[in-house]
């Protein structure tokens, strides 16, 4: 995981003069002019230097692996001798310490066969700038007297191609508006580059880019976004796969997006330690850090303020940025993008509007609605609560999980000897009622049963069918009025359909079930135990103490209930509810949209209370019924905290599944893993909440204000422990905010 003292990529700088003159250049052609008090190109001291710097950094941080680009100028320029020289010098230091992923980056129009030799043997992956087709190309990439560029461009990237495949890493294209889209994306495709990036030129708000319409830069990309994706994605495109990624939780794959913090040191000809390249384009001395390889081990760089300002997260950005939607995904753009004299980078960035926009577009076509959570989604959950249309989203996104779930067990569990007839009948519903298969498929012990399945080692050949599937299809035929037939597996003695009940059928290994208009009709059966359903006002909830599937909780689950044991449930969950809709009502919306199923769980002795939720069974909570009506509604907006943010998990990454660290949780004894401390850390807030608004009655005023001032500070600690972890995604970061300003924008009870 990045931490904010480390450097894993290093740009170094070769030669500091080029062979083209390309008025886009950032180098040569805006503010910072720099290049020419350089040296003309690095001296092989001062490359053995900068490895010896990089390797002492690499050892202290523990690094297995740095990259190093090779750049300028034109790097090509440096001549294949002294190239590989610098090569030489720059791998000696580092042998023995970690690996080396070297890469080049050239306009192509001095590579040969020679210098495709030495970068072969020394294993140099290789990037070539061009703009797209002829026309785009020759707009900008031009010699000094205007001869075009591009023939010999076209030609070093078929000659690595033909030859040297394997050096061959991507195309750099800079974005120009006045070029047909179409052209460039079909131009960049015909050269067959492993990658494709798109760098915005560079701007800022002194010097703004050139627009023709609001957002000229977005809509340019979107054309190419829906070409490359109606293509199904034939080349990694680095700003499009960034926006994917880091709009589901992952890391971003460009310095121009997401909050990460930033890796990247710069090493000019002479040995001179610098900032970003792009911030060339801010003011004159812009990138300069006063530092150099001759007298400063690299970790003195990382204290610098300009590496510090771009370490911070969303911390570090201005206050429109914060509050943008897509901010975990945008990071604030390019850092020298933001700059404005007078504010310096305290603001978005010139192109925000086009980030916005195309960020926007990609996310909109590349989630699948009933898969993926939106952003406006993700944060209405991150305040604790979960509007109506989150928690709508929300269980969408489970109906479509089941069904993966199921098709899972019939494709991995290949000994698994469930009649076929219930397969087929699963489909068939599936087809031609897909909202009955659906609803049936929500009860949350199928999706419990089907991540065991998946979980468990290969059932042996020929084991019995539990028949969990046969019964499914069943209900979801009595929903969907399809008459059926199935053969039915009995399993001690009774045959349970989900949701609906349990049928005794004793002595028999299996019997026929038929299903005709809408019920369900057992042969052999002698008894049903039916579900039964709590009720308050309009809202039910199904108390299923018959389940075999149930028992997936912390604690036990509790046998049948008799009838005073289901009353005294009745009675206690009408209050709770009572209280939640007069107090509570923020939580109510999500509990009423999502909640299905309470599992009563055997009682825990006197004057004690547990509860659980399940982490793969959505929409349903365990608890064993406790002394007041009060309790359970604490208990209730406790467990169903943990049941959101797990459906939560289960769609976005929130932060680096690779952390096996351990932390702190102030409510429990054991260290916890980061995704425990977050769950529990998230339940929290609601168990603050419940002592926050009940110290408003006037009954247990004292008691309730006891238990917020214990509850409240510790989950507040708890968050600053998970944005202190470093191992935050940018999505969680936000995520975590979230959750700190609803904690800190509570009045003291």
């Amino acid at each position: 995981m990045p931490t904010s003292n480390v450097f894993r990529q290093f740009v170094l700088k070769v030669h500091s003069r080029c062979d083209l003159a390309c008025d886009h250049c950032y180098i040569f052609e805006h503010a910072d002019q720099s290049w020419r008090g350089r040296s003309t190109e690095m001296g092989v001291a001062t490359m053995a230097r900068t490895a010896r710097r990089i390797a002492d950094h690499a050892g202290r941080h523990g690094l297995t692996e740095v990259g190093v680009i090779l750049h300028g100028g034109e790097p090509l320029l440096a001549g294949p001798g002294h190239l590989a020289d610098l090569i030489t010098a720059l791998r000696a230091p580092l042998e023995g310490v970690c690996r080396v992923d070297l890469r080049l980056h050239t306009n192509g129009v001095l590579l040969d066969r020679r210098f495709c030799e030495l970068l072969r043997a020394e294993g140099v992956r290789v990037g070539i700038s061009l703009d797209g087709d002829r026309e785009a190309n020759d707009r900008h990439r031009r010699y000094r007297d205007g001869r075009s560029s591009y023939d010999k461009a076209v030609r070093a990237i078929g000659l690595l191609r033909a030859e040297y495949p394997e050096l061959y890493s991507g195309i750099l294209c800079t974005i120009d508006v006045a070029n047909d889209p179409t052209a460039v994306y079909e131009a960049l495709l015909s050269h067959e580059p492993p990658a494709i990036d798109f760098l915005w030129p560079h701007h800022t708000w002194d010097r703004p880019p050139p627009r023709t319409s609001a957002t000229p830069y977005a809509d340019w990309l979107a054309v190419i976004a829906d070409r490359w994706l109606a293509d199904g994605r034939p080349v990694a495109v680095r700003m499009f796969d960034s926006i994917i990624s880091t709009g589901r939780g992952g890391a971003s794959f460009t310095e121009s997006l997401g909050l990460e913090a930033t890796d990247l040191l710069v090493v000019e000809t002479d040995g001179e330690y610098e900032l970003a390249d792009s911030l060339k384009t801010a003011y004159h001395g812009a990138p300069d850090t006063g530092m150099n390889v001759f007298r400063h081990p690299v970790d003195d760089v990382a204290a610098h303020p300009g590496i510090r300002a771009r370490q911070g997260g969303t911390s570090a950005l201005c206050e429109k940025c914060r509050e943008c939607p897509v901010v975990s995904t945008c990071g604030g753009g390019l850092f020298a993008h933001r700059h404005r004299a007078g504010t310096g980078f305290d603001n978005p960035s010139v192109y925000c509007d086009d980030l916005l926009a195309v960020i926007r577009h990609v996310q909109r076509r590349t989630t699948r609605a009933s898969q993926e959570l939106s952003l406006d989604a993700l944060m209405s959950l991150a305040t604790g609560y979960g509007d109506p249309p989150a928690i709508a989203q929300l269980r969408s996104a489970q109906t479509t999980g089941y069904r993966t779930l199921i098709a899972r067990v019939r494709g991995e569990s290949t000994p698994f000897s469930a009649p076929s007839e219930a397969w087929t009948l699963l489909n068939r519903i599936g087809s031609a009622h897909p909202e009955a298969l659906d609803a049936t498929l929500a009860h949350p012990y199928i999706r419990a049963w089907a991540v065991h399945r998946l979980r468990t080692p290969a059932h042996p050949p020929g084991e019995p069918d539990d028949g969990l599937l046969a019964t499914v299809a069943c209900v979801a035929a009595a929903r969907a009025g399809v008459a059926a037939a199935l053969t039915v597996p009995v399993q001690d003695g009774a045959i349970y359909f989900p949701a609906v009940g349990r049928y005794a059928v004793p002595g028999r290994a299996s019997t026929t079930v038929e299903v005709r208009d809408g019920e369900l009709r057992v042969e052999g059966v002698t008894t049903v135990e039916r579900v039964r359903y709590l009720t308050a006002g309009t809202f039910s909830v199904a108390l299923d103490d018959l389940d075999p599937f149930r028992d997936c909780h912390d604690h036990p689950a509790a046998g049948r209930l008799d009838r005073p044991g289901f009353e005294a449930w009745q009675t206690a969950f009408q209050e709770a509810w009572a209280l939640l809709e007069k107090q509570y009502a923020e939580y109510v919306p999500a509990i009423a949209e999502a909640l299905t199923t309470i599992v009563p769980l055997e009682a825990p002795g006197p004057g004690r209370s547990v509860s659980s939720a399940a982490r793969d069974a959505f929409g349903s909570v365990g608890i064993a019924l406790p002394e007041s009506p009060e309790l359970l509604c604490l208990l209730l907006l406790h467990e169903f905290q943990h049941v959101k943010l797990g459906a939560v998990l289960d769609f976005a990454d929130l932060y680096d599944r690779r952390d096996d660290r351990t932390y702190h949780a102030p409510w429990r004894a054991d260290p916890r893993p980061l995704e425990g401390l977050l769950q529990g850390t998230y339940a929290h807030i609601a168990v603050a909440d419940f002592w926050r608004r009940q110290a408003r009655s006037s009954r247990t005023a004292d008691e309730a204000r006891r238990h917020f001032h214990a509850w409240y500070p510790e989950t507040l600690a708890a968050v600053r422990t998970l944005q202190q972890s470093g191992a935050l995604t940018g999505l969680g970061e936000q995520f975590v905010a979230a959750m700190r300003r609803t904690l800190e924008s509570w009045p003291a009870p």
